[in-house]
Parts: structure tokens; C-alpha cells; sequence
């Protein structure tokens, strides 16, 4: 039955959705199906930079190592970065403009820039390799990519159709993107609708290479404000108990921004907050532990084994992390016995859990504080007052309540597609519009959603998604392979790894190391696999002569957790 704290949360959602409410909603149609929007709703993530900067002009919102910027200081740079993309680059409306770079607050000024200039900020991810990197450049058709001196690199000589233009990090803006410097008075940055083409994201799908998600300014805007409108409850929450906090908040970002996690519920909503983000160009957990002590950091978010390394850090206690509320997680599904370790270990503190995809723009489902250590092993209820969300069979059709399916959301928030893939487009949705998310999952009787498998194939390694198919081609490359399978081992601190088996060809000699050698060059680091098993003979095979992949990750899984000892 509901808890106390689900019937207090939707009473003071059902007042925050009620007509002249801060979330009132509006019918809106997208191919023949109406669903809620936003009344209130900028019409683009221009206008929402514009007014909430204007509104918290004078607080500090980034803090990079030495540099601080206010709203008004980033909001300020960003439009004469937007003027730069528009004069010294020729930016056109929906021109595809990548960042290739790790986080900084230059990374932040040069996105907001070029959306500014109605430009579609495409986000590359700064984990791939070179060859990887000109593919998703190559494939929306970016012509300007901005990078970083380490992406930079990677790029040189793969052959991509983008021109390069290097920005600096740890650096004011006016120095760090002073090659798209413009005068502001020369630009209308406001000449950009709901409509317009505003992002596109990568997502890894079970057909081996990344799809290019593209959404629109109206489904970044619903998915920003998605986030708000929960910060909003929960602080009435908060209030209402007299324990709301008075000093501004704070998010400590430690994901890459070029994951919608970094993107969306961390970057994007804080402009709505007035929130502080304090970045970290690279995870440590000893200086999140700090950062948190010294920013005052109210909210972390990030990949489960993040809160987990910090809770169980050997000098957590030589830290004061009193002033963080709120540790969530996303990305992948955080183990049930995390859940209790992490609010011991931050007594002040609670453990929450999201879950969102790419192609949702990180809105779906949320699991939050009390409840959430009720119901550990459940990703939560879905976002009011935006998401629908269904359990299908294969067909589209509802299961019956408590039966499993996939998990499909129907929300505002959603993509509209992957760049130049109808077919795939098609197929991520229901002729009524919800997206099919590749998750196997049922809802309890109040409401809660539990991802029980998933459909794709896919391995979340840190909250990293990679696709089996992409590393079984890069194996299949080496001449000496006859067959290989490759499958998600489970692993405590990243959630997955990547196992593989593999079996060489009648008078081949292939060894672990030799493999490991060959792939070295042909995966990003986070891809490779991690345990090998050489096999005697044929894998087995399903009645379509496929191999039998389930058969073998449950054989080998159970041999890993024996040879580890964690069975």
C-alpha cells in the first residue's frame, strides 16, 4: 500500500499541477497523440537561459578549480561566444556544432553559446577513440567540432568532414574560447523556437555502432523543467517539516556532461534552482569528499559506484559532508546492499535513485529518500506531472498489472529521433508515441517500476553503455577468430564488466594477451574486455544457429564469481 510519504508527495503535486500552479499543464499533440506539456515552459533553452540568468544574476553557478563565474558572468560569455559562432564561423539555425572535450566551465559557456546562436549543441563522446569520434561527427554531419587539445589529437588523421577548432579549459572564457569571441550587440539570440533542433546525444543501441539522438528545444526544455518541478516537491517536502535548506544549493558534478546525466538533471536544471555546480575534470572520490566539505555541496549525482566509493573511502570520516542532502544515482541500477551502506556512512544524507534513458532526455522514474530504503530494489514511481509510463508486450499492448514487459515511456520530454535512421526511429516507438526503452520490467500495486533484465544487449559498465555487438565485430577483425561471445560480468564497484569468450580457427594459435594486444588499439579502454576464456570448441547455438549468449553468460558468470570468490 502507499507510504505516507507517497500520498504527502502527490498531495503536494496534485497543488503544484492545479490550474494557475507553477506546473499546470497544457494539452500538446506530437504525430497524432496528446499528451501533458508545460504551461509555464520557456519556449526554447534559450529563453530559459536568459531568464533564470537574469533571475540569478548575481549568484556564483560555476566553479571550475580557479574559476568562478556568476549566472550573469556565463550567461554574459555565452552570448559573445554565440556572436563569434554566427560571424567568424557562419553558425546557421540547426547547423550541427560538436564539443569534444572533458568537463569545465568553458564546456558549459561554449554549449549555452551554441544554442544561443541557434546551433545544435552535438555531444561527442570524450571517451571514444579517434576512428569513433569522426564516425558520430561524420554521421549528423557536423561541420565544426570545438575540441580540447586531448580529443584533438585522437582526430588527427581519421578523415572526418568537420573542421577542428581547439578551446582551452582552466581559463576565463574571454582567453579559453577566444576563437568564437564576438561583439553581443550583434546578434538576436532569442530567434530560436520550441521547434528548432537543440541537441543531439549519443546513445549506444544494440546494433553496435552509437545512434545520433536528436531532440528538440521543446523536449530539452520539458526535460529541465521535468527536474525542477521534483526539486520543487521535494522542497516543499522539506518545508513543510521545517527542515527546507536557507543557503543556496549545490551540485557537485562529477559525470561527463556529454551523458544526459551531466547534461540534464545536473547542468540544466540548476538554472532553474539557481544552483552552484562544481565540476571535477576527473572522478576521485577523496576529492569529492572534499569538494563536498568545501563547496558545501547539497546534492551529488553520478553512476552508483561514485556514492558507493565515497561511502566505503577509508578517510570519509575526516571529512564533513554534513551539508549534502541528497546522493542519487543513475546510469544503472544500484545494488540493493549499496543502499543501506551509503545512508549509514552519510547519516544526513539520503540515497536516491533516477531513471531516465538519452532518448527520454533523463526523464522517467524516481525512488526517493524514505522510500527508497523501503524499496531498494526499485528504480521508483514515474515523473509527475510529465511521464506516462506503460509495460508493453511485443506487440504495444499493456500486460496485465504485476507482469513483465517493457518498460515505455510517453512523455513531452522525449527525443524525436536518431539523425538519418528511419527505420531505427521507427522502431523505438509505438504507433501512440512511447518510446520503447530495451528495459524488462513490471510496476507493483503502487505504482513502482523494478527493471527485472533487458532486452538490448547491452553491458552498463560505471554507467557506460556499451553494445556486445560492437566488441564481438572488433574480435571477429582478428583473422585467428572462429567464433566469440561477449556478455556483462557483474562487478561491485562498476556495476558490469566486460567478459568475453573466444574460440580460434582449426590452425590458429590466438592467446589472451595476444587478443588483448590486438584490441588495445581498436576499442576505447572502457570497452575491452576485462576476462577472456579461450574455448575448445564450437559455442552452442540456439534453434536459429545463433550463438546461445544467455546460456554462456550465465556458465561463465557462475565461473568468474566462483574463481573470484564473491559467489
Amino acid at each position: 500500500m502507499p507510504t505516507q510519504l507517497d500520498m504527502t508527495l502527490d498531495a503536494i503535486m496534485d497543488k503544484l499541477t492545479a490550474e494557475g500552479a507553477p506546473a499546470e499543464t497544457v494539452p500538446f499533440e506530437r504525430n497524432g497523440t496528446t499528451m501533458p506539456a508545460l504551461k509555464n515552459a520557456p519556449p526554447s533553452m534559450v529563453h530559459y537561459f536568459a531568464h533564470y540568468c537574469n533571475e540569478h544574476k548575481d549568484a556564483v553557478f560555476l566553479v571550475d578549480g580557479g574559476c568562478r563565474l556568476t549566472f550573469g558572468e556565463a550567461f554574459a560569455a555565452a552570448t559573445c561566444v554565440a556572436a563569434g559562432l554566427k560571424n567568424t564561423h557562419n553558425v546557421q539555425k540547426g547547423d550541427r556544432v560538436g564539443i569534444a572535450a572533458r568537463n569545465s566551465a568553458n564546456w558549459i559557456v561554449l554549449y549555452m553559446g551554441i544554442m544561443m546562436a541557434g546551433g545544435c549543441a552535438t555531444l561527442l563522446n570524450g571517451f571514444s577513440n579517434g576512428d569513433e569520434l569522426a564516425d558520430a561527427i561524420d554521421l549528423v554531419e557536423s561541420k565544426l567540432v570545438f575540441a580540447d587539445a586531448g580529443r584533438a589529437k585522437r582526430l588527427d588523421g581519421t578523415g572526418h568532414n568537420a573542421k577542428i577548432v581547439l578551446f582551452d579549459h582552466d581559463c576565463d572564457p574571454s582567453e579559453g574560447l577566444k576563437v568564437t569571441w564576438g561583439d553581443p550587440s550583434t546578434v538576436n539570440i532569442l530567434d530560436v523556437g520550441p521547434d528548432d533542433l537543440c541537441t543531439v546525444l549519443y546513445t549506444s543501441g544494440s546494433t553496435g555502432k552509437s545512434k545520433g539522438a536528436f531532440s528538440d528545444h521543446r523536449g530539452v526544455v520539458h526535460g529541465s523543467m521535468s527536474y525542477a518541478v521534483q526539486s520543487l516537491m521535494a522542497f516543499s517536502y522539506l518545508d513543510a517539516g521545517g527542515n527546507a535548506p536557507t543557503t543556496q544549493a549545490c551540485a557537485l558534478l562529477a559525470v561527463p556532461l556529454f551523458h544526459v546525466t551531466g547534461e540534464v538533471p545536473l547542468l540544466l536544471q540548476s538554472f532553474a534552482l539557481g544552483r552552484k555546480v562544481v565540476l571535477m575534470p576527473k572522478w576521485d572520490a577523496r576529492t569529492a569528499l572534499q569538494l563536498i566539505q568545501d563547496e558545501k555541496v547539497s546534492y551529488f549525482a553520478g553512476v552508483p559506484l561514485m556514492t558507493y566509493e565515497m561511502a566505503t573511502h577509508p578517510e570519509r570520516d575526516q571529512f564533513d559532508t554534513s551539508s549534502c542532502s541528497s546522493f542519487a544515482a543513475g546510469g544503472a541500477p544500484r545494488p540493493v546492499d549499496h543502499v543501506a551502506k551509503i545512508k549509514e556512512a552519510f547519516p544526513e544524507g539520503f540515497p536516491l535513485l533516477g531513471y531516465g534513458l538519452t532518448e527520454t532526455n533523463g526523464v522517467g522514474c524516481g525512488n526517493f529518500n524514505e522510500n527508497y530504503l523501503e524499496k531498494p530494489s526499485s528504480t521508483g514511481k514515474p515523473s509527475r506531472p510529465l511521464v506516462d509510463l506503460a509495460i508493453l508486450d511485443d506487440d504495444g499492448k499493456p500486460v496485465a498489472q504485476g507482469g513483465i514487459g517493457e518498460v515505455c515511456i510517453r512523455s513531452v520530454c522525449n527525443f524525436l529521433g536518431y539523425w538519418n535512421n528511419d527505420e531505427a526511429t521507427k522502431a523505438a516507438f509505438t504507433d501512440d508515441m512511447y518510446f520503447r526503452t530495451g528495459d524488462l520490467g513490471r510496476v507493483d500495486e503502487d505504482g513502482y517500476l523494478f527493471i527485472v533484465d533487458r532486452k538490448k544487449d547491452i553491458i552498463i559498465r560505471g554507467g557506460e553503455n556499451i553494445t556486445c555487438i560492437e566488441v564481438e565485430e572488433a574480435i571477429y577483425a582478428n583473422d585467428s577468430i572462429a567464433e566469440c561471445s561477449v556478455f556483462g560480468l557483474p562487478d561491485e564497484r562498476l556495476g558490469e564488466i566486460v567478459g568475453a569468450v573466444f574460440l580460434a580457427k582449426d590452425g590458429h594459435s590466438l592467446s589472451e594477451d595476444e587478443l588483448r594486444d590486438f584490441l588495445a588499439t581498436r576499442l576505447a579502454p572502457f570497452k575491452q574486455p576485462v576476462v577472456y576464456w579461450q574455448a575448445t570448441e564450437t559455442l552452442p547455438r540456439l534453434g536459429t544457429q545463433k550463438v546461445d549468449k544467455r546460456t554462456l553468460r550465465e556458465q561463465f558468470t557462475k565461473e568468474y564469481l566462483a574463481e573470484t570468490g564473491a559467489a
